[in-house]
């Protein structure tokens, strides 16, 4: 009734809603275009409303949420469909201005030290703004702090604040090499391809993709691949948004998003992704069986199209 309501009120004429087709929010057709309104996670909505809109025909988007519209509206103006972005205020539609990519920070100085740290810990050193952290297969089993009341730098072990946390206070005086080595051991057995289904390998399934192409670039076909900062920042690990690397295929650098599950929004992301790092040959890299044909249609629907391959424990295939 919400969408209807602005929909009629902003010139949509013959409006007919189609119920219980788009879970983050609600969706309907005007004519020949789509009408969206996004409740739910707005900043990752545009890949569903814009799988919504092509299954149904639309030669049009206005797409509308409440929060985060600067980011759909960069994101939309990569699409060759007619897109539009509102910002709600009541029954107010507010033209969204295209905010732009945040500049990531410099890592400080001081806590470059505690890399050797990490290493000699088992873990592998990963930098992603401004921020130095150590993962196993691509899970955070550590990270570099500096405490809010001494200024003072550290290391924190563990998987998330909350444990990273209860580390410290349990045992913050265990020599950091020893302490995050014992984390490591605990959770590589569940980090590795195959394992039996573990919570320690349910977090962070896109960025232990990632880990695997560095390991075997030669799965999509690179020499090599290196992990660069994402476009945002990512907000926590429990959150399993794509991350980036860059490749080498075929002696040319390519801009390579790695995605977990059947994410929609893993193209509006890639977007992002190459305007970050000013590679324009993109690819999303998922698992096989996660590429369903709405996302290949998402990604050829780009101004500038991006490539999905897959991945399994053989070999990569591209589309």
């Amino acid at each position: 009734m919400k969408l209807a309501t602005l929909a009629r009120d902003h010139g949509a004429e013959d409006v007919r809603a189609v119920p219980g087709e788009f879970g983050i929010g609600a969706a309907l057709i005007s004519e020949s275009e789509a009408w969206v309104l996004v409740d739910t996670d707005p900043a990752r909505g545009l890949g569903p409303a814009v799988a919504w809109s092509l299954r149904h025909g639309a030669a049009a988007l206005q797409l509308v949420a409440e929060s985060a519209t600067g980011t759909l509206a960069r994101r939309a103006t990569a699409f060759a469909m007619p897109i539009e972005v509102w910002h709600a205020e009541g029954r107010l539609l507010l033209p969204a201005i295209a905010e732009p990519l945040p500049e990531p920070p410099a890592l400080p100085p001081e806590h470059e030290q505690f890399r050797a740290v990490i290493e000699a810990g088992g873990a592998t050193p990963v930098v992603e703004f401004g921020v130095l952290v150590g993962e196993v297969a691509g899970l955070e089993v550590c990270r570099v702090v500096t405490d809010a009341d001494t200024g003072g730098h550290r290391l924190d072990v563990g998987i998330g604040a909350n444990d990273r946390e209860a580390f410290q206070l349990l045992h913050g005086d265990r020599p950091k090499t020893e302490a995050l080595a014992e984390v490591v051991a605990a959770v590589a057995p569940h980090r590795v391809p195959g394992a039996p289904g573990h919570p320690l390998n349910r977090l962070a399934r896109a960025r232990a993709l990632r880990a695997l192409l560095i390991a075997e670039p030669g799965r999509i076909g690179a020499t090599d691949v290196v992990p660069v900062d994402p476009p945002l920042p990512r907000p926590n690990i429990k959150d399993d948004v794509p991350c980036v690397s860059l490749a080498t295929v075929g002696g040319l650098t390519t801009t390579v998003v790695c995605s977990s599950g059947v994410d929609l929004d893993a193209v509006p992301y890639a977007i992002d992704a190459r305007r970050a790092t000013g590679i324009s040959p993109c690819v999303i890299v998922v698992a096989r069986g996660d590429d369903l044909p709405i996302q290949r249609e998402l990604a050829a629907a780009l101004i500038d199209p991006v490539r999905l391959l897959t991945v399994d424990p053989v070999a990569a295939v591209a589309p």
